[in-house]
């Protein structure tokens, strides 16, 4: 079994293990509320994702679009047309 001749010496095993260290890498900023988040990820405080849609929940949020006046069929009008008579 190897064996060191000398210790190493507390100055010389810091020298060494300087490199060990941790890094934070893939931080960005959110476009919508400027929070740092995962790069790629969808950001925790607000929900969006690039800034375009909102998830919650895992989920995509949409937005509710104003409803448009549901058209009448063929049927309806042709009653509407008799009961004017």
């Amino acid at each position: 079994m190897a064996v060191p001749q000398r210790r190493i010496s507390k100055t010389r095993k810091r020298m060494r293990r300087t490199h060990f260290k941790l890094s934070v890498e893939g931080l960005v900023t959110c476009p919508n509320c400027g929070e740092m988040i995962k790069a790629h990820h969808v950001c925790p405080k607000c929900g969006y994702y690039a800034g375009k849609a909102q998830y919650l929940d895992g989920k995509l949020v949409k937005e509710e679009k104003k409803a448009a006046p549901a058209k009448k069929s063929s049927k309806a009008k042709k009653a509407t047309k008799e009961e004017a008579k």
